[in-house]
């Protein structure tokens, strides 16, 4: 009995002391893995970190490229508008240039080789245009209406029995008709900008409603520009009032038949260059 005894808590030491041994294996297992883990934890922390700093890195290279390519867009625009000056009639941008060049491709070789200055070239497109512009209207040319051009400019005088009673501003009715195909000429070409001039015969004139000629010459260019708006749709911001009194005579006021030339309104069509090589380019 005594040797079985002896036998069997020998084999329960032993087994203790294995199940001990792996216990300890098992703790020092576990504490590398730990450490392990914390320390791949640290290294994610670390990458992460380090991968934000790259993304603001590529945002902020990104913000700089989007910048570069505004500026690059913005400088390529300013190019277009840069303008140069053209004798005394102003100046003409880079993109006013282009549709005048696309007008002039039109034009002959033997033509265009008197054309040698910038001014000369804008002066020979503009004409062409213009004339084109003005062939396609169907104003009527008599005696009460003259239409000219000089170069750049349509001018449409039209007498002041077509327009107005004797010393009067207030149109009549008969007027109706021919700045109905005024108004039409003017809003068929979205470039003109238009100038009312008033002119007066020499004979003084003073009276409870006009002053004296200036009055009168600025208040029939004014009573147009009105008509004009508010009954034939022409855009205000393209029309212009001017009064010349009687210091821009046609002829000379000592007769009858003078004194009524004299007595006009005269309509002047003024291309505002960009938007009319711009429209010319465009067609």
């Amino acid at each position: 009995m005594k040797k079985i005894s002896i036998v069997l808590l020998s084999a329960v030491l032993l087994s203790s002391c294995v199940s001990k041994k792996k216990y300890v294996a098992l703790e020092r297992q576990n504490s590398e893995i730990t450490s392990q883990l914390q320390k791949t934890e640290v290294e994610k922390e670390d990458l992460e970190a380090k991968f934000a700093k790259i993304e603001a890195r590529v945002s902020d290279y990104n913000s700089k490229i989007n910048n570069l390519t505004s500026e690059v867009g913005v400088l390529t625009e300013e190019n277009q508008v840069k303008y140069d000056g053209v004798g005394n009639k102003g100046v003409i941008s880079e993109k006013a240039k282009i549709g005048m060049r696309k007008t002039l491709s039109r034009v002959s070789p033997d033509v265009m080789q008197y054309y040698t200055t910038l001014e000369d070239s804008m002066n020979l497109a503009l004409s062409l245009n213009l004339k084109r512009f003005v062939d396609t209207s169907d104003l009527d040319e008599h005696d009460d209406i003259a239409i000219s051009m000089d170069k750049t400019v349509v001018m449409i005088s039209i007498s002041e029995k077509m327009l107005f009673g004797k010393g009067s501003f207030k149109i009549s009715n008969k007027a109706d008709k021919i700045l109905q195909k005024v108004a039409d000429l003017i809003n068929s070409e979205p470039s003109i900008d238009v100038m009312i001039e008033g002119h007066t015969d020499s004979r003084s004139i003073s009276n409870s409603r006009v002053k004296d000629n200036w009055d009168l010459s600025v208040l029939r260019a004014t009573s147009v520009v009105r008509k004009l708006q508010d009954q034939f749709g022409v855009a205000p911001e393209k029309l212009i009032a001017s009064g010349r009194s009687s210091y821009q005579p046609l002829t000379e006021n000592e007769t009858d038949e003078g004194r009524s030339r004299n007595r006009r309104t005269r309509i002047i069509l003024l291309p505002n260059i960009d938007k009319f090589f711009a429209l010319m380019a465009s067609n």
